[in-house]
């Protein structure tokens, strides 16, 4: 697996900017088979900057409903990825 299939996209929402600007931590969606030494190895790789952690999370899809059709939205696996000190946040539009 390449590091552009680990990595799917950066998550922009708003406790993932909070968390960017206090916290020197990265959210992405990340592939549901992606370990945490393939993620770091990825985010190191593609933004040359260096990781201190990666915490993971399983979201399960939740039930959908539109008048008589029914779903489930997809299950996700999010990386939230800590910058070691010193290690200058990359813009989002400068990752991808």
């Amino acid at each position: 697996m390449n590091h552009y299939q680990v990595i799917r996209r950066p998550l922009v929402t708003e406790k993932g900017s909070t968390k960017k600007e206090a916290e020197r931590t990265l959210c992405f969606e990340v592939d549901p088979e992606a370990n945490k030494i393939q993620i770091r190895a990825a985010v190191e790789k593609l933004f040359k900057v260096k990781v201190e952690t990666v915490r993971t999370a399983h979201i399960a899809g939740k039930s959908r409903g539109r008048g008589a059709y029914a779903g489930y939205t997809p299950e996700v696996k999010k990386a939230y990825v800590k910058l070691k000190a010193g290690q200058k946040v990359p813009e989002y539009e400068e990752m991808m």
